[in-house]
């Protein structure tokens, strides 16, 4: 089916990942360059560097990288305005404790970046890490450095001044005080922050109970929450990650934290972001083209963007993305997702869900819970604990009672890939 509806439906909003615009300053300056110095002598398969060019490339504005905020947050909104409301609303609001669960691609540390520059726009500092050694003190620097323009190496900073029109000339002077341990550095930092109704913002990433800091910094967020401080904590990492971190005793109040699944976007999103984003970079895409990298995307984030990039990439000085391109980017962006996000995810399946896998394999499409079982010789409800565990990876679905599916795309082709090759 044709995609005739890219206009957005009544009540429908998709978020943009802050001002977009068909190019920015600092990619009209590269082009010019480019332009300057370098020509364009087009062939079929690429673009040769001959001399002064007198065709202007747009830039690809789609963004394959893991982190990296895409020039339309689609299939966010809501997750976004939700973080947004907390953060006018400051202390009391649930969503200032948020976790976002996810496997790879579906987006998790994008989403971070884009609420952290949010914070930013709404009177709050945000300082970001992800989950490993030496983390503690890497938030403590971070919030030194971000709430200044300069500051001294003191270690009880008292805050000095604060300009109304910028959130960065905040000053600081030091102060001589012993020693303090983490908690208390913080306290201090927070304490003349607040004065001034400036909330500070933790964005946690690849969260793991495995590391004392990331247990710490739970225990002492709590506290400063208790104490009714101005902040706020989003964190993100892989299901087994996170489900572990909330086993652990320590950090139990993170149970009652809110907690977002991220998965697959509507096809009908997916759709006018992808329009949007190449529409933005100044060129087109055929229905047709479009279709197939609808078809392809399957809904997973980062696909989107892998899919987009490469159909850009196979003829960039062409106004439209044809159904050509489109199906030669999707082979490449095949390739890349089976690198980037298939395999880690396949080498980090224990033996009983790669059994449970496999069993799914003999159906075509839906696999009832019972014939798997059956095919790996275990009762259903040990199966199910299997099951339960896949779901929550993003690998499979749901599809109704007592019935799975593969969710995570290219993900059952590569494992009957892989398993024929052992």
């Amino acid at each position: 089916m044709l995609y005739s509806f890219l206009t957005k439906a009544p009540g429908e909003q998709l978020m943009p990942a802050g001002r977009f615009v068909k190019r920015s300053e600092r990619k009209q300056k590269k082009l010019k360059l480019a332009k300057e110095v370098k020509t364009c002598k087009i062939s079929e398969s690429r673009i040769e560097l001959t001399g002064e060019c007198s065709m202007d490339v747009p830039i690809n504005p789609f963004t394959p990288t893991f982190g990296i905020v895409p020039p339309i947050m689609a299939g966010r909104t809501y997750l976004i305005n939700d973080v947004v409301r907390a953060l006018d609303r400051g202390p009391g609001d649930p969503n200032l404790a948020t976790i976002y669960v996810g496997a790879r691609g579906t987006g998790k540390t994008a989403l971070l970046s884009y609420l952290s520059s949010e914070a930013q726009r709404h009177g709050w500092i945000s300082v970001g890490v992800a989950a490993a050694p030496g983390m503690l003190e890497d938030i403590y620097e971070q919030t030194r450095e971000v709430a200044a323009e300069y500051i001294d190496s003191g270690l009880n900073p008292r805050l000095r001044g604060l300009s109304v029109g910028q959130l960065f000339s905040v000053e600081w002077e030091p102060e001589q005080a012993p020693s303090a341990n983490w908690r208390t550095r913080m306290t201090r930092l927070i304490k003349a922050l607040d004065k001034y109704d400036i909330g500070l913002l933790f964005t946690i990433d690849e969260v793991s109970a495995s590391f004392d800091e990331m247990i710490s910094f739970a225990s002492t967020y709590q506290m400063f929450v208790r104490e009714g401080r101005r902040v706020g904590v989003l964190m993100a990492g892989l299901p087994h990650q996170v489900s572990m971190l909330l086993r652990n005793q320590s950090v139990s109040f993170l149970r009652r934290s809110v907690q977002h699944h991220l998965g697959n976007i509507s096809d009908k999103e997916i759709a006018v972001a992808l329009k949007e984003t190449i529409e933005g970079g100044g060129r087109r895409v055929s229905a047709d083209g479009l279709q197939k990298m609808v078809d392809a995307i399957g809904g997973f984030p980062f696909l989107m963007q892998l899919v987009g990039f490469r159909s850009w990439d196979i003829r960039p000085q062409a106004e439209e993305i044809t159904a050509q391109d489109a199906a030669r980017g999707i082979a490449l962006a095949r390739s890349d997702m089976e690198q980037r996000v298939l395999a880690p995810t396949y080498y980090e399946l224990s033996e009983g869900d790669k059994s449970f896998l496999e069993a799914m394999l003999a159906d075509g499409g839906e696999s009832k819970i019972a014939d798997v079982a059956e095919r790996m010789g275990v009762k259903s409800n040990y199966a199910s604990q299997y099951r339960a565990r896949l779901i929550e990876q993003g690998i499979i679905g749901e599809r109704g009672r007592g019935r799975v599916g593969f969710d995570l795309p290219y993900f059952k082709e590569y494992l009957e890939e892989t398993l024929a090759v052992d």
